[in-house]
């Protein structure tokens, strides 16, 4: 009877890539920022214009490796109207169809851009 292992070195060789894949400031987390940037692009592109204070006052930011957000500025002021859009800019999203640009944003774009950006990760 022979025993052996065969494949290890391979096998390590893969779990290496996956280790670099997902450390902090590695090939996930540039994906996640990458995701994050081109939703944030696609939402402000599909924001309805009237003064353009609400398109301008979209954010976005890492919270982490692994997370980004896309928000309204609460500090962002029209100045035109002296109003918040973050707060007119709620009664927008939930007016629905094609005025949810968050909604949108995710049902429009985001499965499109996590798979052209994850591809090929490991």
């Amino acid at each position: 009877m022979t025993l052996g292992i065969s494949g290890i070195q391979e096998t390590q060789r893969g779990v290496n890539e996956i280790m670099a894949t997902f450390k902090p400031g590695g090939k996930f987390s540039k994906a996640i920022w990458r995701i994050t940037m081109s939703l944030h692009r696609y939402a402000v592109s599909i924001t309805h214009v009237v003064t353009g204070a609400l398109r301008a006052s979209h954010r976005q930011r890492m919270a982490s490796d692994t997370i980004g957000f896309i928000w309204l500025d609460s500090g962002a002021v029209n100045p035109r109207t002296h109003e918040q859009p973050f707060r007119y800019g709620m009664y927008e999203e939930a007016r629905g169809g094609d005025h949810a640009f968050y909604m949108r944003t995710v049902n429009e774009a985001a499965p499109g851009v996590v798979q052209q950006e994850t591809r090929g990760l490991i």
